[in-house]
C-alpha cells in the first residue's frame, strides 16, 4: 500500500501508523475490529492530516462508517477502489474472479457483493490465512512457499482475474500468479487506492519524493527495519 503511494508521488507527506500490539484483525470479529480502529483514528487527531487511508482491507469491510462519522477529514477504504480496478479491467461477465483476503474480509462479503453487482457471477472467495506468517516471516519463494499454495489452490480452477484483498498478499503477487497457468490478471489494493485517488483529484507531485513518517502501537523500530525491507521489494 505504501509503496504505492510512494511510487505515485501523491503527497508530500505521508504518516503510516501501524497497531503492531495487536495484529493481526483478520481473524477478529467485526466489532473487536471497529474498536481497534476508532482507536487508532484518535492517533491522526494529532496531526493536520488531509485524508486517511484504511490501507487494512479488514478495517475497510468492517469499520469504515464508523471511521468517516468520527473524523474531520475524509476517509478512504480500499475495497471500493479493488472493486472498481476490476469494473476498469473490462473482463467477460462469464470471467473466473477468485478473491483472497483475511477471514474477516471475506467473511463480510464486501468483494463479492460488490463484484456481482458489476455483472459477475463466477466468484469464489477464499481466505488464506497462513500467507499472512509466510509474508513475515519473508518467505517470499521456495518450497514452504509453494506447499502453501498448494493448499490452498490445488482444487481451484484457474481464474481469470485475482483480487489480493489484503495488504500483505502483493509481496507473494508474482507466486500466486504463477501458480496458475494461465497467470491471471492481479489486482491488489495499493495500486488501486493510488489509482482512485488519482481519478478524484489528487495529482502527483511534480518534483521530489514524499516524506514517510512511520508510527507503531508496539516496537515501531522493528517495523520500521520490516517497512525498509519489504519497500525494497
Amino acid at each position: 500500500m505504501v509503496k504505492s503511494l510512494l511510487e505515485h508521488h501523491l503527497f508530500d507527506e505521508i504518516i503510516y501508523y501501524g497497531d503492531t500490539a495487536r495484529v493481526p484483525y483478520g481473524p477478529k470479529d467485526p466489532a473487536t475490529i471497529t474498536r481497534y480502529a476508532l482507536e487508532a483514528l484518535e492517533f491522526f487527531k494529532n496531526f493536520e492530516i488531509d485524508l486517511m487511508i484504511t490501507a487494512c482491507n479488514s478495517v475497510s469491510a468492517h469499520a469504515l462508517p464508523e471511521l468517516r462519522a468520527n473524523a474531520d477529514f475524509d476517509v478512504y477504504g480500499v475495497i471500493e477502489p479493488g472493486i472498481l480496478a476490476l469494473k476498469n479491467a473490462n473482463l467477460p461477465s462469464a470471467s473466473r474472479i477468485l478473491v483472497l483476503g483475511t477471514k474477516a474480509t471475506i467473511g463480510s462479503g464486501r468483494y463479492q457483493n460488490g463484484i456481482r453487482e458489476l455483472g459477475f457471477e463466477n466468484i469464489e472467495a477464499i481466505a488464506p490465512s497462513l500467507f499472512v506468517p509466510i509474508v513475515e516471516e519473508g518467505l517470499f519463494e521456495g518450497p514452504v512457499l509453494q506447499s502453501v499454495l498448494d493448499h490452498y489452490f490445488k482444487e481451484v480452477r484457474p481464474p481469470d482475474a485475482i483480487i489480493l484483498g489484503c495488504t500483505h498478499f502483493p509481496l507473494i503477487a508474482d507466486a500466486i500468479r504463477n501458480y496458475f497457468p494461465n497467470r491471471p490478471l492481479l489486482i491488489h489494493s495499493g495500486e488501486a487506492i493510488a489509482e482512485h485517488l488519482e481519478n478524484n483529484g489528487c495529482k502527483p507531485r511534480e518534483q521530489g519524493k514524499s516524506d514517510l513518517k512511520i508510527f507503531a502501537s508496539e516496537n515501531p523500530d522493528g517495523l520500521k527495519r520490516i517497512a525498509e525491507k519489504w519497500l525494497s521489494r
